[in-house]
């Protein structure tokens, strides 16, 4: 059919494009009228027809399309988007929850690949492969030292479950590359970050997205929490982008009683649907504190707004992000896909979450001019008109609209601890690097010397030895020491640097518990709680 309708075009063709040449074709003025669908896809038929077949120059035709795709998109919101192939398969592991790997945490520093955690129960971790190794090879193609992208990298470790992969490893102490040949498998994709006893009572869950397995997790930290005392939480929701519509509502579920809206959407052609809670949440008591900033997005949103309306629980941070736009998937033959917007998030009384977004809005640096209007600084920066003033639906308290969701406990970000050589040092990740090379040169000691993460964390003070290899990592990246500049952030970097070796010994629960003190927002969740 559509071979048949492109001769049909081609046929008019010349007849719509040829006249006499040099020539315009007058044509009398029409009255204006909205052209119908059919006309509209007819112009792009012969519009794409006409330039894959008579542009002067060949045209590569599936980037034809896919600039024209791209084209209509981007003026419509900032969250319609167009995904390749390999864009889509990537933005699915984190919601669906796994992918085929060999199963190792990685950070790549100077070109090569650290092992900082070998999945347990994983493929790597199977056959041997420890926390500190450095992956130089696979199937006998060097990775490191030869400046390979990331993606190509990732590309040859992922693959098939079943298939096998030859990897060259050096560990420090061992001479000459071992070989360890893994045999891929599905690899779950974690996303809760962190959890444990913050305060005697006081629970801490980390949650970085929202995927497939992220209610089973959750639930699964909340049982182990409950069963040391906890009975109270605090749910860090800071720096998250968002993720599944689904996991959302399963966690504020957790926390609300029976047939309590969690969220509707409502757009142009999608009619309005209401999601309810069901009663059977594992935390419906217990005082709640939800912890947010500028970067919590979405499904962060719901939960934040949810927990909010029906006075379940604190929220404390800054204004959230304001993504409340709601996304439909439509997949092409190729695997590439769309993500078309078909409507907007609202909470339970009614606020739209999403900020204002438009051709005279210049959305992308919404963040930025947040900052320099001294919104994130100070809360006698922002005001909201009478115009998006809403009532919470138990205690009728006053919350805004607007876009994103408002704290109740406002948590100025805090620009003071830090300088320009810090802002330099961590710009070059010389504090990551100095870490991982710290780490991976005295792991054995460390873990001869300290039983486990908490004896640690406790006990582990930051050397003159990891400021030696810091300062000339800061050197080699072309920051030159200032010993006053260094000294005010010398606190700063002693909290990074002794949280940063700790992920590479104990994994991700050893860096976020020890960064907890340079943590002001949860500072204050806990002041709240303890001060009740």
């Amino acid at each position: 059919m559509r071979r048949r309708l492109l001769t049909v075009i081609l046929a008019l063709l010349p007849l719509a494009l040829a006249a006499q040449p040099g020539r315009m074709i007058a044509r009398q003025a029409q009255p204006s009228r909205q052209a119908s669908f059919e006309e509209n896809l007819q112009k792009l038929l012969v519009a794409e027809t006409a330039i894959a077949n008579l542009y002067v120059d060949s045209v590569d035709e599936d980037e034809l399309v896919r600039n024209a795709i791209v084209g209509m998109l981007e003026n419509l919101d900032p969250h319609s988007t167009y995904l390749t192939p390999k864009e889509n398969e990537s933005s699915q592991e984190t919601l669906t929850g796994s992918f085929d790997g060999i199963g190792v945490q990685f950070n790549m520093v100077e070109d090569t690949l650290f092992v900082v955690q070998p999945v347990v129960d994983g493929p790597s971790e199977k056959v041997g492969i420890l926390a500190g190794d450095r992956i130089v090879s696979v199937n006998d193609t060097a990775i490191a030292g030869v400046k390979m992208p990331q993606e190509a990298i990732m590309k040859r470790l992922r693959g098939p479950r079943g298939t096998k992969v030859v990897l060259g490893v050096v560990r420090r102490g061992v001479a000459g590359i071992l070989k360890f040949t893994v045999v891929r498998d599905r690899i779950p994709v974690n996303t809760v970050d962190a959890s444990y006893m913050v305060k005697p009572g006081i629970g801490y869950i980390r949650i970085s997205s929202f995927g497939a397995t992220t209610v089973d997790e959750f639930e699964q930290k909340l049982t182990e929490l409950k069963s040391q005392g906890m009975k109270d939480l605090v749910l860090d929701l800071q720096g998250n982008g968002g993720g599944l519509l689904v996991a959302a509502i399963g966690i504020a579920n957790e926390f609300l009683e029976r047939d309590r809206m969690v969220v509707y959407t409502e757009g142009r052609t999608s009619p309005k649907s209401i999601y309810k809670s069901d009663g059977r949440g594992k935390f419906r008591t217990g005082r709640l504190v939800v912890l947010v900033d500028e970067y919590s997005a979405s499904a962060s949103e719901i939960v934040s707004g949810a927990v909010q309306d029906w006075d379940r629980g604190t929220i404390v941070g800054r204004r959230t992000y304001g993504k409340g736009l709601v996304q439909r998937p439509i997949e092409f033959h190729d695997g590439s896909l769309i993500r078309l917007t078909i409507a907007q998030y609202f909470t339970p009384s009614g606020r739209c979450i999403q900020k204002p977004y438009g051709k005279d809005i210049d959305y992308g640096r919404d963040i930025a001019e947040r900052l320099q209007h001294g919104e994130l600084t100070s809360p006698d920066s922002i005001h909201f008109p009478d115009s998006l003033k809403y009532s919470t639906l138990v205690e009728k308290r006053t919350v805004y609209g607007g876009g994103g969701i408002m704290p109740d406990v406002f948590v100025p970000l805090d620009t003071a601890r830090t300088n320009q050589y810090y802002r330099d040092v961590t710009a070059n990740a010389v504090v990551l690097q100095s870490a991982m090379q710290y780490a991976e040169k005295n792991r054995r000691q460390l873990l001869r010397r300290y039983d486990d993460m908490e004896a640690y964390l406790s006990d582990y003070k930051v050397g003159d030895d990891v400021y030696d290899m810091l300062e000339k990592k800061a050197s080699d990246a072309g920051v030159a020491f200032d010993e006053q500049q260094f000294n005010h952030v010398k606190p700063i970097f002693d909290v990074q640097l002794k949280a940063l070796i700790g992920r590479n010994l104990y994994g991700m629960q050893a860096y976020w518990k020890g960064m907890e003190s340079l943590d002001n927002t949860l500072q204050k969740a806990l002041q709240l709680l303890e001060k009740e």
